[in-house]
């Protein structure tokens, strides 16, 4: 199936309702995701995308549907996420959102390494996840034809795996199933804001009332922040990835060792991805958000590279406008599906080390490369939660390249927030204003 771009069909064309409970900016996982909820309780919930649903990040992701490795608050929303995607095929009658139950497994290259898994390990058990360490032995009885001397593992059953650009679409089928109304190639330009407090969205096919607005833009919440006089920050990096022609079914895990990760499709190849570059386009947020995101950049900096611009049209491309009305062509009108062409260099190194890491895959060639901009904050997890500059509008983006497992459960907790009730999750580390209430940015653990 071809990468989901600005040539695929519209498949989603309601009309444009005068009046809404609840407008949702963005058709990714997330958006998607609490459009289906929200209809599911029974709102009038409008979901605008300004392309196509899954168009960008939520269909060109790794596919894995993990709860290891995750930052210590968002565990308890990925593990409420693992069984809403057990139940969506059923739930939905959509067989394109099938749960495959395969396990998650970690490699470590060093004694180091092992150490934090040892350490996310107890978090684990606390959850009673089932998580298991793994010896240098237990490790190569799963894994026998594993090439290097490594330290040993980390193992978690219950995790699995999805299609992504087959899932998000079949949600967003269920949800305008449940009377969500869903437009493709509308872009949300502005907010209407009357005493200081979101009364409307506007958008390029006209204006909508409502008092509930919720962005859940990715790669391009800051741009639409910024025009409502906003302040949020986040960046983006290009992250490249590949399948592979159909292949022997040799490994069925997610597996993730140094320098590459794979995931067993459906269609009989792997995903693939080395993990070990993201490419951050130099912009004007680059630096005007340096000193909020120095502890990332520090943690992260053997795997990130600088590149000098982002193309034209990019978001937060040196040449894209800080403010517009909503009278005016805005930047997502111009952009409507986020295509990055993918790395030449990572797309090599991944046919280099595919036969090395994985022995049973010598000879398979690559099928499809491709890139995606992952939305990433400061701390590296999501933005959930009422801004507090604007009552309003309603935030969740920045899921840091670890959204399309999460998606539903950050869906099922928005749409609680969004109608006024109890979400059930603590959500004080994802809130708003964390960035500019003088609080501490600590990073998440991966």
């Amino acid at each position: 199936m071809p990468m989901i771009s600005e040539q695929t069909p519209v498949a989603f064309s309601a009309e444009l309702p005068e009046t809404v409970d609840v407008a949702i900016i963005g058709a990714g996982i997330a958006g998607t995701a609490t459009a289906f909820f929200l209809a599911q309780q029974g709102a009038k919930v409008l979901l605008l995308e300004k392309g196509r649903v899954a168009g960008e990040q939520s269909s060109r992701n790794w596919g894995w549907i993990r709860q290891q490795g995750r930052d210590r608050s968002e565990l308890p929303i990925m593990i409420e996420s693992n069984r809403l995607w057990r139940g969506f095929a059923e739930r939905t009658g959509e067989a394109d959102l099938t749960f495959s139950e395969c396990g998650c497994l970690y490699v470590a290259e060093s004694p180091a390494a092992m150490a934090k898994y040892e350490t996310w390990h107890d978090l684990a058990r606390q959850h009673q996840l089932g998580t298991k360490l793994l010896s240098v032995a237990e490790l190569r009885e799963r894994l026998p034809d594993l090439p290097y001397g490594y330290a040993g593992g980390m193992i978690t059953p219950s995790d699995g795996r999805g299609e992504p650009f087959v899932a998000v679409p079949a949600l967003a089928r269920a949800a305008e199933r449940s009377g969500a109304i869903i437009v493709e190639s509308c872009a949300a330009r502005a907010l209407d804001v009357e005493t200081g407090r979101v009364a409307g969205i506007v958008t390029e096919k006209g204006r909508v009332r409502t008092e509930r607005v919720l962005l859940a833009g990715g790669a391009w919440s800051n741009a639409f922040a910024a025009n409502a006089g906003l302040d949020l920050p986040q960046l983006t990096v290009r992250s490249t990835a590949a399948r592979t022609e159909p292949a022997p079914h040799a490994y069925d895990m997610n597996i993730s060792q140094p320098g590459l990760s794979l995931r067993r499709r459906a269609d009989g190849g792997y995903t693939l991805a080395t993990g070990d570059v993201n490419e951050h386009y130099l912009s004007p947020n680059s630096f005007r958000y340096l000193t909020k995101f120095l502890k990332l950049v520090r943690l992260s900096a053997r795997d990130l590279r600088l590149k000098p611009a982002a193309p034209k049209g990019f978001p937060g491309s040196w040449a894209t406008p800080r403010r517009w009305s909503g009278d005016q062509i805005s930047p997502f009108e111009r952009m409507r599906v986020l295509n990055p062409d993918p790395s030449p260099a990572v797309v090599r190194r991944i046919e280099a080390r595919l036969g090395q890491r994985y022995p049973a895959l010598m000879g398979v060639k690559l099928a499809e490369a491709w890139a995606g901009m992952i939305d990433v904050t400061p701390d590296a997890v999501p933005v959930l939660g009422e801004s507090h500059d604007l009552p309003g509008l309603f935030l969740a983006t920045g899921l840091s390249g670890h959204g399309f497992g999460i998606g539903p459960g950050i869906g099922r907790v928005m749409a609680d927030v969004l109608l006024g009730r109890d979400p059930g999750h603590d959500l004080t580390r994802f809130r708003p204003s964390r960035f500019t209430d003088g609080s501490e940015i600590v990073p998440g653990p991966y």
